[in-house]
């Protein structure tokens, strides 16, 4: 395990650089990120260890980043003032491009893996807006009318975009579709609707609902997602039978901040808690375990060497199936290898 201190920042995000395998990118924020300047950390494991390579400082805390799929050396960052700004790590210590769009904080951006010249953002004003990094102004602003904690672009179609919310719904637009009255709308979820399988442990009857933090799309099945929140409860649901989640993980003590599927293995994700853990969990869908596409899931093994809210997760693209990095609000960013903390069925 590899260690990094983010001396006077607390971290709000990991990601890995999709063209190198050993550079990372944190976004941070002073004083939990309640009042105070951000900070940027580009870091690149070394034989000595993790180094930080560049950082750049904000006025604001940054409470999340995500990579350039056009440019190796630029990324994005969601800042605390409702500010979104693009850095490039050979200019400078100011950001290349910025937007000012949003009212309120900006708290998830992502770029598009499929159409890879536009990029969105997610507020807690109750927006998401879709963007070019070509144009100062927003393309399209899809609303939601509550606090936007996550979005994402599909990993498997340009224009297809999911959202978590406040009021406890998985949304799905489709920018194909007519603006109209449902602006591009086309799902919304109940994430906290009962499961369609009686889950071990868990009462049948629904405890309401509860914000949804995160959520993330699977790599290789290409309508399920999952997603986790303030009942500690990841949830895995199928867009072709939108009615309930089809699997519900339970473990986790306190809210879920950040989970994230694996890019090797499709039955296999991690999740970051407030409970100081970071979870790794199959939802019982490998069909070369018997699983024949369908199945309990079961938490596999656990990470509990943060000693604070575990913030972000992320999985590395290259190499072995297992690494992985997660930082937390006790300063230190962990590079860890998932298979060590594995436990056999």
């Amino acid at each position: 395990m590899l260690e990094f201190r983010t001396a006077g920042f607390n971290p709000y995000s990991v990601k890995y650089s999709p063209f190198f395998d050993s550079r990372l990118a944190v976004s941070a924020g002073a004083n939990f990120g309640l009042v105070g300047n951000g900070r940027l950390f580009i870091l690149n494991l070394t034989a000595n260890g993790i180094v930080c390579e560049k950082f750049f400082e904000t006025q604001d805390c940054l409470f999340d980043l995500t990579w350039s799929e056009q440019h190796e050396n630029q990324l994005l960052t969601a800042g605390g003032d409702g500010s979104i700004k693009l850095f490039d790590i050979g200019v400078g210590e100011f950001p290349v491009a910025g937007w000012q769009e949003h009212n309120r904080e900006v708290f998830s951006v992502h770029w598009n893996l499929v159409n890879k010249g536009t990029f969105l953002s997610s507020s807690w004003d109750g927006t998401v807006k879709i963007w070019s990094p070509e144009r100062k102004e927003s393309i399209t602003t899809l609303p939601v009318h509550s606090c936007v904690y996550s979005a994402q672009f599909s990993p498997h179609h340009p224009d297809v975009v999911t959202c978590v919310s406040r009021d406890s719904h998985l949304r799905v637009f489709d920018l194909r579709t007519k603006p109209s009255a449902q602006n591009h709308l086309t799902l919304a979820i109940p994430i906290h609707a009962p499961p369609k399988v009686a889950v071990p442990g868990y009462g049948n009857v629904s405890a309401g609902p509860t914000e949804c933090l995160t959520h993330d799309w699977n790599k290789y099945r290409d309508s399920v997602l999952a997603t986790a929140g303030v009942d500690g409860v990841v949830r895995t649901f199928d867009l072709r039978v939108p009615s309930g989640p089809v699997n519900m993980l339970t473990g986790h003590e306190y809210a879920v901040r950040k989970i994230s599927w694996s890019p090797h293995l499709s039955d296999v994700l991690l999740s970051a808690s407030y409970d100081m853990t970071c979870r790794v969990w199959t939802d019982g869908s490998n069909v070369d375990q018997g699983g024949n596409g369908a199945g309990l899931g079961r938490e596999m093994g656990r990470m509990d060497r943060h000693t604070e809210f575990a913030m972000g997760v992320d999985w590395c693209l290259f190499g072995a199936e297992g690494w992985c990095s997660s930082c937390a609000w006790d300063e230190r960013v962990l590079v860890w290898d998932v298979r060590e903390y594995m436990r056999p069925a």
